[in-house]
């Protein structure tokens, strides 16, 4: 009987020293989904050298901010934006409200599913609708609007809600840095509006922690009750020159780092990277057609072409997701 237990004690320890092994690889490891090459390394190498005390390129905790681009960079973008199929359900959803769109381009041809003649219609066409789906009602009744439509709807090819479709190696990455005293935020050419009602819950950062385009809001008295109401109107658009411009509105410091995934982040990683001391730009290089998309320069969105082209010359990181990331997208 005492040899029995003395062999159960044995069989403990030795699964207890197994998941100690394990505890202690994981912790070594922070980006259990990157695979190791010369990005890894290189994310790593750059978070040591800035948080080590005493080290020349140290880093003080308040000056460590992070910035990201969002589609393509920390979720799927492709075939088309997330917050573009979005102002498409909406202008279906309320066109019975709107006869007038039923002879009324692009509105007509998105209503009919002549997505050839919208997309003929170019920015121009795709400004309209989106102006349409995304004013007329208050910022709480949009924000509820997205919300629904993201627990509800699912990418057609991978049948997963949009926010399931967030970058496993990204939400590492960014759990990393906030574990090493950086801020991470969002600087995207999105609507700000229309990512801040998911951000915290998909990524960890807060709504204040996101910038991106907008359109006029107005306070006004709506039904005796203070509101602001979204105007059909553009207030600022967050990309490309504008990144930088609404770094410096919404943030007031120049990151240390910025990652982004196409030649609309250059503007960005171009002034991160000019400021003094350590600095990092990165850029997610869509390559794995099995497990996600393969596009670069000649794509309808995410167009990577100037950076490919300009990134070893300039210190950027491109990181292919095919051979850098082990996995995509988080398990189910």
């Amino acid at each position: 009987m005492k040899a029995k237990f003395a062999l159960l004690y044995v069989l403990i320890l030795v699964l207890l020293s197994i998941c100690g092994d394990v505890a202690i690889a994981q912790a070594a490891d922070p980006l259990p989904s990157w695979n190791d090459g010369k990005a890894k390394q290189s994310i790593l190498a750059f978070v040591e050298k800035v948080t080590t005390p005493g080290s020349p390129d140290f880093v003080p905790p308040a000056e460590r901010i992070a910035t990201f681009d969002n589609d393509g960079t920390l979720w799927v973008e492709y075939p088309m934006y997330t917050q573009v199929l979005f102002a498409f359900d909406r202008i279906k959803e309320l066109a019975p409200q709107h006869p007038e769109w039923k002879t009324t381009q692009p509105f007509k041809a998105l209503l009919e599913g002549d997505m050839k003649t919208v997309g003929a219609s170019g920015m121009k066409g795709l400004m309209e609708i989106v102006m349409a789906s995304h004013s007329g009602v208050t910022a709480a009744e949009f924000d509820q609007e997205v919300s629904d439509w993201l627990a509800t709807t699912k990418q057609p090819r991978f049948k997963r809600l949009y926010t399931e479709l967030i970058y496993q190696p990204q939400l590492e990455l960014l759990a990393y840095l906030r574990a090493n005293g950086f801020k991470t935020f969002i600087v995207s050419g999105g609507g700000m509006a229309f990512m801040r009602p998911y951000t915290e819950k998909a990524y960890g950062i807060p709504p204040e922690q996101v910038v991106g385009s907008s359109i006029v809001a107005e306070f006004r008295i709506k039904d005796g009750k203070p509101e602001l109401v979204r105007m059909p109107k553009i207030d600022f658009i967050n990309d490309k020159a504008g990144k930088p411009v609404g770094i410096y509105q919404h943030i007031g410091l120049r990151p240390i780092l910025a990652f982004g995934n196409s030649d609309s982040d250059m503007q960005m990683i171009e002034y991160t990277m000019a400021g003094k001391g350590p600095r990092m730009g990165l850029f997610v290089h869509h390559t794995d057609a099995e497990r996600e998309y393969a596009y670069d320069r000649k794509s309808h969105v995410g167009t990577l072409d100037k950076a490919l082209d300009q990134a070893d010359a300039n210190g950027w990181i491109i990181v292919d997701m095919k051979n850098d990331w082990k996995t995509v997208f988080p398990s189910k």
